[in-house]
Protein backbone atom coordinates (compact mmCIF):
# COMPACT_ATOMS: atom_id res chain seq x y z
CA UNK A 1 0.00 0.00 0.00
CA UNK A 2 1.54 3.39 -0.92
CA UNK A 3 2.23 6.42 1.24
CA UNK A 4 2.58 9.84 -0.59
CA UNK A 5 5.22 12.53 -0.08
CA UNK A 6 3.47 15.63 1.99
CA UNK A 7 3.76 18.93 0.01
CA UNK A 8 2.78 21.97 1.77
CA UNK A 9 -0.69 23.68 0.26
CA UNK A 10 -0.32 27.42 -0.21
CA UNK A 11 -2.66 29.73 -1.96
CA UNK A 12 -4.73 26.68 -3.27
CA UNK A 13 -1.03 25.34 -4.99
CA UNK A 14 0.69 22.03 -3.35
CA UNK A 15 4.02 22.85 -3.38
CA UNK A 16 7.40 22.10 -1.88
CA UNK A 17 9.42 23.96 0.73
CA UNK A 18 11.27 27.12 -0.69
CA UNK A 19 14.28 25.45 0.29
CA UNK A 20 13.82 22.08 -0.25
CA UNK A 21 14.16 21.61 3.27
CA UNK A 22 11.70 18.11 4.02
CA UNK A 23 11.71 15.67 7.48
CA UNK A 24 10.93 11.64 7.28
CA UNK A 25 7.57 10.07 8.14
CA UNK A 26 7.84 6.51 9.85
CA UNK A 27 4.94 3.83 10.47
CA UNK A 28 4.67 3.12 13.65
CA UNK A 29 4.02 -0.56 13.37
CA UNK A 30 7.34 -0.85 12.05
CA UNK A 31 9.51 1.19 12.66
CA UNK A 32 10.17 2.13 9.44
CA UNK A 33 10.44 5.39 6.92
CA UNK A 34 7.59 5.28 4.74
CA UNK A 35 7.91 8.70 3.32
CA UNK A 36 8.72 12.85 3.55
CA UNK A 37 7.01 15.86 4.61
CA UNK A 38 7.57 19.37 3.21
CA UNK A 39 9.44 21.74 6.15
CA UNK A 40 8.15 25.27 5.71
CA UNK A 41 10.60 28.19 5.91
CA UNK A 42 9.46 31.60 6.76
CA UNK A 43 9.40 32.21 3.01
CA UNK A 44 6.90 29.93 2.84
CA UNK A 45 5.07 30.82 6.50
CA UNK A 46 4.95 34.30 4.75
CA UNK A 47 3.19 33.43 1.00
CA UNK A 48 0.79 31.52 3.39
CA UNK A 49 -0.12 34.50 5.89
CA UNK A 50 -0.55 36.67 2.56
CA UNK A 51 -2.64 34.37 0.98
CA UNK A 52 -5.00 33.48 4.32
CA UNK A 53 -5.12 37.54 4.35
CA UNK A 54 -6.15 37.57 0.42
CA UNK A 55 -8.85 34.90 0.92
CA UNK A 56 -10.09 36.01 3.94
CA UNK A 57 -11.37 38.76 2.11
CA UNK A 58 -13.13 36.61 -0.64
CA UNK A 59 -14.40 34.18 1.89
CA UNK A 60 -15.88 36.45 4.30
CA UNK A 61 -17.92 38.47 1.39
CA UNK A 62 -19.40 35.32 -0.01
CA UNK A 63 -23.00 34.64 1.70
CA UNK A 64 -23.29 31.54 4.19
CA UNK A 65 -25.43 29.70 1.82
CA UNK A 66 -22.51 29.68 -0.73
CA UNK A 67 -19.80 29.13 1.60
CA UNK A 68 -22.42 25.91 2.97
CA UNK A 69 -22.85 24.85 -0.89
CA UNK A 70 -18.85 24.27 -1.21
CA UNK A 71 -17.94 22.96 2.69
CA UNK A 72 -21.05 20.03 1.32
CA UNK A 73 -19.54 19.49 -1.90
CA UNK A 74 -16.42 18.87 0.50
CA UNK A 75 -17.92 16.72 2.33
CA UNK A 76 -19.03 14.57 0.42
CA UNK A 77 -15.60 13.84 -1.31
CA UNK A 78 -13.98 13.11 1.88
CA UNK A 79 -17.00 10.53 2.31
CA UNK A 80 -15.98 8.93 -1.30
CA UNK A 81 -12.61 9.04 -0.54
CA UNK A 82 -12.73 7.34 2.98
CA UNK A 83 -11.19 4.10 1.81
CA UNK A 84 -8.52 5.68 0.30
CA UNK A 85 -8.04 8.22 3.29
CA UNK A 86 -8.13 5.97 6.07
CA UNK A 87 -5.04 3.44 5.58
CA UNK A 88 -3.04 7.03 5.04
CA UNK A 89 -4.24 7.32 8.43
CA UNK A 90 -3.17 3.63 9.90
CA UNK A 91 0.21 4.16 8.14
CA UNK A 92 1.21 7.21 9.95
CA UNK A 93 -0.57 6.99 13.15
CA UNK A 94 -0.85 3.19 13.90
CA UNK A 95 -4.65 2.91 14.71
CA UNK A 96 -6.69 0.23 13.39
CA UNK A 97 -8.26 0.91 9.80
CA UNK A 98 -11.77 0.73 10.95
CA UNK A 99 -10.49 3.44 13.30
CA UNK A 100 -9.24 5.73 11.04
CA UNK A 101 -11.93 5.13 8.49
CA UNK A 102 -14.50 6.13 11.25
CA UNK A 103 -13.07 9.38 11.96
CA UNK A 104 -12.79 9.88 7.89
CA UNK A 105 -16.58 9.43 7.75
CA UNK A 106 -17.06 11.23 10.97
CA UNK A 107 -15.24 14.77 9.44
CA UNK A 108 -17.54 14.33 6.61
CA UNK A 109 -20.64 14.40 8.78
CA UNK A 110 -18.86 16.99 10.89
CA UNK A 111 -18.51 19.51 8.07
CA UNK A 112 -21.88 19.54 6.63
CA UNK A 113 -23.23 20.04 10.21
CA UNK A 114 -20.93 23.29 10.19
CA UNK A 115 -22.01 24.20 6.78
CA UNK A 116 -25.88 24.24 8.01
CA UNK A 117 -24.91 26.21 11.09
CA UNK A 118 -22.95 28.56 9.37
CA UNK A 119 -26.47 29.75 7.70
CA UNK A 120 -27.95 30.26 11.19
CA UNK A 121 -24.97 32.80 12.79
CA UNK A 122 -27.71 35.64 13.61
CA UNK A 123 -26.98 39.21 15.16
CA UNK A 124 -30.25 40.79 17.01
CA UNK A 125 -32.41 43.86 16.79
CA UNK A 126 -32.43 45.81 20.37
CA UNK A 127 -35.26 48.16 21.18
CA UNK A 128 -34.16 51.54 21.90
CA UNK A 129 -35.08 53.14 25.30
CA UNK A 130 -33.81 56.58 23.94
CA UNK A 131 -36.40 57.19 20.57
CA UNK A 132 -38.41 54.70 18.77
CA UNK A 133 -36.43 56.16 15.15
CA UNK A 134 -33.03 54.75 16.68
CA UNK A 135 -32.45 51.30 15.59
CA UNK A 136 -29.80 48.78 17.66
CA UNK A 137 -28.11 46.39 16.32
CA UNK A 138 -25.58 43.17 17.42
CA UNK A 139 -23.82 42.67 14.32
CA UNK A 140 -21.64 39.08 14.29
CA UNK A 141 -18.79 39.38 11.65
CA UNK A 142 -15.60 36.77 11.10
CA UNK A 143 -12.83 37.24 13.46
CA UNK A 144 -10.39 37.03 10.33
CA UNK A 145 -7.49 34.79 9.81
CA UNK A 146 -7.08 31.68 11.94
CA UNK A 147 -3.65 29.89 12.76
CA UNK A 148 -4.41 26.10 13.52
CA UNK A 149 -2.25 23.82 15.57
CA UNK A 150 -3.32 20.51 15.65
CA UNK A 151 -1.64 16.62 17.32
CA UNK A 152 -0.82 13.39 15.77
CA UNK A 153 -3.29 11.27 17.60
CA UNK A 154 -6.37 12.69 15.09
CA UNK A 155 -4.81 13.78 12.37
CA UNK A 156 -8.19 14.35 10.53
CA UNK A 157 -10.34 15.15 13.32
CA UNK A 158 -8.63 18.01 15.32
CA UNK A 159 -7.85 19.53 11.92
CA UNK A 160 -12.27 19.30 11.20
CA UNK A 161 -12.52 20.61 14.59
CA UNK A 162 -10.82 23.89 13.76
CA UNK A 163 -11.54 23.94 9.95
CA UNK A 164 -15.03 23.35 10.47
CA UNK A 165 -16.84 26.49 13.19
CA UNK A 166 -13.76 28.69 10.96
CA UNK A 167 -14.76 28.31 7.67
CA UNK A 168 -18.62 28.21 8.94
CA UNK A 169 -18.46 31.52 10.50
CA UNK A 170 -16.28 33.21 7.28
CA UNK A 171 -12.74 32.99 8.25
CA UNK A 172 -9.53 32.18 6.51
CA UNK A 173 -7.26 29.15 8.20
CA UNK A 174 -3.89 28.22 7.97
CA UNK A 175 -3.52 25.11 9.40
CA UNK A 176 0.42 23.47 11.03
CA UNK A 177 -0.75 19.77 11.68
CA UNK A 178 1.65 17.32 13.18
CA UNK A 179 5.09 16.41 11.14
CA UNK A 180 4.28 12.56 12.20
CA UNK A 181 0.85 12.17 10.39
CA UNK A 182 1.16 14.31 7.86
CA UNK A 183 -0.96 12.74 4.84
CA UNK A 184 -3.91 12.35 6.31
CA UNK A 185 -4.50 16.60 6.58
CA UNK A 186 -3.27 17.07 3.66
CA UNK A 187 -5.88 14.22 1.66
CA UNK A 188 -8.84 16.26 3.87
CA UNK A 189 -8.04 19.41 2.79
CA UNK A 190 -7.71 18.60 -0.51
CA UNK A 191 -11.29 17.56 -0.76
CA UNK A 192 -11.78 21.67 -0.04
CA UNK A 193 -9.23 22.67 -3.06
CA UNK A 194 -11.38 19.81 -5.17
CA UNK A 195 -14.58 21.33 -3.98
CA UNK A 196 -13.45 24.80 -5.38
CA UNK A 197 -12.68 26.63 -1.97
CA UNK A 198 -11.14 29.76 -3.50
CA UNK A 199 -7.56 29.78 -3.15
CA UNK A 200 -5.95 31.10 0.55
CA UNK A 201 -9.06 30.54 2.32
CA UNK A 202 -7.49 27.14 3.69
CA UNK A 203 -3.64 26.52 4.26
CA UNK A 204 -1.25 23.59 5.52
CA UNK A 205 2.29 23.69 6.40
CA UNK A 206 4.29 21.95 7.99
CA UNK A 207 7.96 22.58 10.04
CA UNK A 208 9.43 23.18 13.45
CA UNK A 209 6.70 23.80 15.57
CA UNK A 210 8.19 25.90 18.11
CA UNK A 211 9.93 28.17 14.97
CA UNK A 212 6.30 27.68 13.20
CA UNK A 213 4.06 28.88 16.35
CA UNK A 214 6.71 31.71 17.02
CA UNK A 215 6.41 33.37 14.05
CA UNK A 216 2.63 32.60 12.94
CA UNK A 217 0.75 33.38 16.43
CA UNK A 218 2.46 37.41 16.65
CA UNK A 219 1.95 37.77 12.92
CA UNK A 220 -0.41 40.96 12.46
CA UNK A 221 -2.28 39.02 10.02
CA UNK A 222 -3.52 36.47 12.48
CA UNK A 223 -6.35 37.80 14.34
CA UNK A 224 -6.98 33.75 16.28
CA UNK A 225 -4.75 30.89 17.57
CA UNK A 226 -6.66 27.63 17.95
CA UNK A 227 -4.46 25.02 19.59
CA UNK A 228 -4.81 21.17 20.79
CA UNK A 229 -2.79 19.35 22.67
CA UNK A 230 -0.57 19.28 25.73
CA UNK A 231 -1.16 21.50 29.00
CA UNK A 232 2.09 22.95 29.14
CA UNK A 233 2.65 23.93 25.42
CA UNK A 234 -1.24 25.21 25.84
CA UNK A 235 0.74 27.63 28.37
CA UNK A 236 2.72 28.96 26.14
CA UNK A 237 0.99 29.65 23.20
CA UNK A 238 -1.75 30.83 25.44
CA UNK A 239 0.89 33.16 26.95
CA UNK A 240 2.03 34.25 23.82
CA UNK A 241 -0.86 34.81 22.03
CA UNK A 242 -2.00 37.15 24.83
CA UNK A 243 0.81 40.08 24.52
CA UNK A 244 -0.49 40.38 21.42
CA UNK A 245 -4.08 40.40 22.22
CA UNK A 246 -5.26 37.35 19.97
CA UNK A 247 -8.13 35.35 21.22
CA UNK A 248 -7.84 31.61 21.73
CA UNK A 249 -9.47 28.12 21.80
CA UNK A 250 -7.27 25.57 23.93
CA UNK A 251 -8.40 21.89 23.97
CA UNK A 252 -5.53 20.53 26.11
CA UNK A 253 -4.54 17.45 28.15
CA UNK A 254 -6.64 15.48 30.57
CA UNK A 255 -6.71 12.76 32.73
CA UNK A 256 -10.07 11.43 33.06
CA UNK A 257 -11.62 9.83 36.05
CA UNK A 258 -14.25 6.60 35.67
CA UNK A 259 -16.22 6.78 38.87
CA UNK A 260 -17.86 3.10 39.17
CA UNK A 261 -20.86 3.27 41.96
CA UNK A 262 -21.85 0.18 43.87
CA UNK A 263 -25.09 -0.23 41.73
CA UNK A 264 -23.56 -0.06 38.28
CA UNK A 265 -24.05 -2.66 35.73
CA UNK A 266 -20.12 -3.95 35.71
CA UNK A 267 -20.47 -5.42 32.67
CA UNK A 268 -22.09 -2.16 30.88
CA UNK A 269 -19.14 -0.36 32.59
CA UNK A 270 -16.18 -2.86 31.31
CA UNK A 271 -17.31 -2.93 27.59
CA UNK A 272 -17.86 1.10 27.45
CA UNK A 273 -15.00 2.44 29.53
CA UNK A 274 -12.58 -0.74 28.17
CA UNK A 275 -13.31 0.30 24.43
CA UNK A 276 -12.91 4.18 24.89
CA UNK A 277 -9.68 3.34 27.31
CA UNK A 278 -7.96 1.19 24.81
CA UNK A 279 -9.32 3.02 21.61
CA UNK A 280 -6.28 4.13 19.47
CA UNK A 281 -4.13 2.49 21.73
CA UNK A 282 -4.89 4.68 24.73
CA UNK A 283 -3.55 8.07 22.72
CA UNK A 284 -6.33 9.94 23.81
CA UNK A 285 -7.04 13.28 25.18
CA UNK A 286 -10.74 12.41 26.49
CA UNK A 287 -8.84 8.62 27.34
CA UNK A 288 -10.51 6.93 30.55
CA UNK A 289 -7.52 6.68 33.05
CA UNK A 290 -8.10 7.04 36.55
CA UNK A 291 -10.85 4.64 37.85
CA UNK A 292 -12.29 4.92 40.72
CA UNK A 293 -14.15 1.63 41.69
CA UNK A 294 -16.97 0.88 44.76
CA UNK A 295 -15.26 -1.65 47.30
CA UNK A 296 -17.62 -3.85 46.90
CA UNK A 297 -17.22 -4.51 43.23
CA UNK A 298 -13.63 -3.50 42.82
CA UNK A 299 -12.12 -6.93 42.19
CA UNK A 300 -14.88 -8.30 40.15
CA UNK A 301 -14.31 -4.91 38.10
CA UNK A 302 -10.54 -5.63 37.93
CA UNK A 303 -10.67 -9.12 36.88
CA UNK A 304 -13.36 -8.38 33.73
CA UNK A 305 -11.45 -5.45 32.73
CA UNK A 306 -8.23 -7.04 33.01
CA UNK A 307 -9.90 -10.25 30.72
CA UNK A 308 -11.19 -7.52 28.23
CA UNK A 309 -7.49 -6.27 28.09
CA UNK A 310 -6.35 -9.84 27.71
CA UNK A 311 -8.65 -10.24 24.32
CA UNK A 312 -7.76 -7.24 22.54
CA UNK A 313 -5.84 -8.56 19.41
CA UNK A 314 -2.97 -5.83 18.99
CA UNK A 315 -1.17 -5.16 15.76
CA UNK A 316 -0.31 -3.63 12.79
CA UNK A 317 -3.81 -1.46 12.02
CA UNK A 318 -3.80 -2.84 8.71
CA UNK A 319 -4.12 -6.70 9.31
CA UNK A 320 -7.46 -8.00 9.69
CA UNK A 321 -9.04 -8.02 12.66
CA UNK A 322 -6.82 -5.79 14.56
CA UNK A 323 -8.31 -4.24 17.72
CA UNK A 324 -5.14 -2.17 18.89
CA UNK A 325 -2.29 -0.77 16.60
CA UNK A 326 0.72 0.10 17.89
CA UNK A 327 1.65 3.44 19.83
CA UNK A 328 2.64 6.48 17.87
CA UNK A 329 6.38 7.03 18.10
CA UNK A 330 8.95 5.61 20.30
CA UNK A 331 9.06 8.46 23.10
CA UNK A 332 5.51 6.67 23.84
CA UNK A 333 6.65 3.44 24.66
CA UNK A 334 9.51 5.17 26.49
CA UNK A 335 6.78 6.66 28.64
CA UNK A 336 4.66 3.20 29.23
CA UNK A 337 7.70 1.79 30.83
CA UNK A 338 8.53 4.17 33.03
CA UNK A 339 4.72 4.77 34.52
CA UNK A 340 4.67 1.11 34.80
CA UNK A 341 8.02 0.75 36.74
CA UNK A 342 7.07 3.88 38.73
CA UNK A 343 3.33 2.32 39.68
CA UNK A 344 4.64 -1.40 40.66
CA UNK A 345 7.60 0.38 42.47
CA UNK A 346 5.27 2.14 44.35
CA UNK A 347 2.30 -0.71 44.98
CA UNK A 348 0.15 -0.92 42.41
CA UNK A 349 -0.24 -4.57 41.00
CA UNK A 350 -0.37 -5.94 37.65
CA UNK A 351 -3.34 -7.63 36.76
CA UNK A 352 -2.40 -7.80 32.47
CA UNK A 353 -0.12 -6.46 30.18
CA UNK A 354 2.68 -3.89 31.28
CA UNK A 355 5.48 -5.16 28.53
CA UNK A 356 6.65 -4.02 25.02
CA UNK A 357 5.64 -6.46 22.69
CA UNK A 358 8.00 -7.26 20.45
CA UNK A 359 11.15 -5.65 18.85
CA UNK A 360 9.52 -3.94 15.60
CA UNK A 361 7.27 -1.14 15.79
CA UNK A 362 5.69 0.51 19.17
CA UNK A 363 3.51 -1.81 20.44
CA UNK A 364 2.78 -1.81 24.39
CA UNK A 365 0.58 -4.61 25.85
CA UNK A 366 -3.08 -3.26 26.87
CA UNK A 367 -2.33 -2.93 30.58
CA UNK A 368 -4.48 -3.03 34.20
CA UNK A 369 -2.71 -2.34 37.23
CA UNK A 370 -4.96 -2.60 40.75
CA UNK A 371 -4.85 -0.73 44.06
CA UNK A 372 -2.74 1.60 42.38
CA UNK A 373 -1.26 4.30 45.35
CA UNK A 374 -2.29 8.07 44.49
CA UNK A 375 1.06 9.24 44.98
CA UNK A 376 1.92 6.85 41.46
CA UNK A 377 2.30 8.91 38.49
CA UNK A 378 -0.24 7.48 36.41
CA UNK A 379 -2.52 9.03 38.58
CA UNK A 380 -1.03 12.15 38.43
CA UNK A 381 0.53 12.21 34.79
CA UNK A 382 -1.76 11.75 31.77
CA UNK A 383 -0.45 8.44 30.50
CA UNK A 384 -1.62 9.13 26.96
CA UNK A 385 -1.13 4.68 26.04
CA UNK A 386 -2.78 2.09 26.85
CA UNK A 387 -2.96 2.06 30.67
CA UNK A 388 -5.62 1.74 32.78
CA UNK A 389 -5.01 2.16 36.73
CA UNK A 390 -8.02 1.26 39.33
CA UNK A 391 -8.24 2.26 43.00
CA UNK A 392 -11.28 1.73 45.33
CA UNK A 393 -13.36 3.88 47.29
CA UNK A 394 -16.52 3.35 50.16
CA UNK A 395 -18.01 7.02 49.99
CA UNK A 396 -19.18 8.63 46.69
CA UNK A 397 -18.19 11.97 47.39
CA UNK A 398 -14.19 10.91 48.35
CA UNK A 399 -14.42 9.70 44.77
CA UNK A 400 -15.53 12.99 43.24
CA UNK A 401 -13.24 14.52 45.92
CA UNK A 402 -10.14 12.51 43.77
CA UNK A 403 -11.91 13.05 40.46
CA UNK A 404 -11.44 16.71 40.63
CA UNK A 405 -7.63 16.46 43.21
CA UNK A 406 -6.16 17.33 39.57
CA UNK A 407 -5.91 20.29 37.48
CA UNK A 408 -6.89 18.48 34.49
CA UNK A 409 -10.78 18.76 33.53
CA UNK A 410 -11.39 17.70 30.21
CA UNK A 411 -13.62 14.44 30.53
CA UNK A 412 -15.48 12.45 32.92
CA UNK A 413 -17.25 8.39 33.10
CA UNK A 414 -19.64 7.57 35.79
CA UNK A 415 -21.61 4.20 35.63
CA UNK A 416 -24.65 4.24 37.78
CA UNK A 417 -28.21 3.12 38.10
CA UNK A 418 -29.38 5.90 40.71
CA UNK A 419 -30.73 9.24 39.54
CA UNK A 420 -29.62 10.74 42.97
CA UNK A 421 -25.87 9.46 41.69
CA UNK A 422 -26.23 10.75 38.70
CA UNK A 423 -27.82 13.88 39.55
CA UNK A 424 -24.42 14.71 42.24
CA UNK A 425 -22.06 13.44 39.43
CA UNK A 426 -23.54 16.02 36.82
CA UNK A 427 -23.21 19.12 39.59
CA UNK A 428 -19.93 18.07 41.27
CA UNK A 429 -17.34 16.43 38.96
CA UNK A 430 -15.84 19.34 37.29
CA UNK A 431 -15.06 18.32 33.36
CA UNK A 432 -16.20 19.52 30.58
CA UNK A 433 -17.78 16.96 29.11
CA UNK A 434 -19.29 13.92 31.28
CA UNK A 435 -20.70 10.48 29.72
CA UNK A 436 -22.57 8.33 32.16
CA UNK A 437 -23.46 4.74 31.23
CA UNK A 438 -22.35 4.77 28.22
CA UNK A 439 -18.48 5.22 26.48
CA UNK A 440 -17.52 8.85 25.06
CA UNK A 441 -19.87 9.90 21.79
CA UNK A 442 -18.80 13.54 21.28
CA UNK A 443 -20.59 14.67 17.93
CA UNK A 444 -20.95 18.08 15.95
CA UNK A 445 -23.85 19.23 17.96
CA UNK A 446 -22.72 19.01 21.54
CA UNK A 447 -19.65 21.12 23.21
CA UNK A 448 -16.08 19.15 23.54
CA UNK A 449 -13.54 21.30 25.33
CA UNK A 450 -12.61 21.17 28.91
CA UNK A 451 -12.32 23.12 31.90
CA UNK A 452 -9.44 24.72 34.42
CA UNK A 453 -5.78 23.53 33.31
CA UNK A 454 -7.39 21.34 30.05
CA UNK A 455 -8.13 25.12 28.18
CA UNK A 456 -11.12 27.35 27.15
CA UNK A 457 -13.51 27.52 24.48
CA UNK A 458 -15.42 24.40 22.36
CA UNK A 459 -14.98 22.71 19.60
CA UNK A 460 -18.30 21.87 19.32
CA UNK A 461 -21.61 23.13 19.21
CA UNK A 462 -23.00 26.28 18.21
CA UNK A 463 -20.65 27.64 20.69
CA UNK A 464 -17.57 26.88 18.68
CA UNK A 465 -18.83 29.48 16.37
CA UNK A 466 -18.72 32.27 18.35
CA UNK A 467 -15.06 32.06 19.09
CA UNK A 468 -14.43 32.66 15.84
CA UNK A 469 -17.07 36.00 15.53
CA UNK A 470 -16.29 38.93 16.54
CA UNK A 471 -19.50 40.84 18.22
CA UNK A 472 -20.19 44.41 17.63
CA UNK A 473 -22.78 47.09 18.84
CA UNK A 474 -24.17 49.43 16.08
CA UNK A 475 -26.17 52.14 16.73
CA UNK A 476 -28.76 54.32 13.56
CA UNK A 477 -30.49 57.20 14.24
CA UNK A 478 -33.07 57.91 11.25
CA UNK A 479 -32.62 61.66 10.56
Amino acid sequence: MTYPNTQLFINGQWQDAADGRSLAVFNPATGKEIGRVAQASKADLDKALEAARKGFEVWRDMVPVERAKIMRKAAALIRERAAEIAPLLTQEQGKPLVEAKGETLAAADMIEWYADEGQRVYGRLVPSRFKPEMRQMVVKDPVGPVAAFTPWNFPINQVVRKVGPALAAGCSMLVKAAEETPAGPAAFIKAFADAGLPPGVLGLVYGNPAEISGYLIPHPVIRKVTFTGSTPVGKQLAALAGQHMKRVTMELGGHAPVIVCEDADIQLAVKSAGAAKFRNAGQVCISPTRFLVHESIKNEFAQALAKYAQGLKVGDGLAEGTQMGPLANPRRVTAMAELHEDAVKKGATVLTGGKRIGDAGNFWEPTVLVDVPLEARVFNDEPFGPVAGIRSFTDLNDAIQEANRLSFGLAGYAFTKSLKNADLLTRRIEVGMLWMNMPAMPNAEMPFGGIKDSGYGSEGGPESLEAYLNVRSVAIMNV
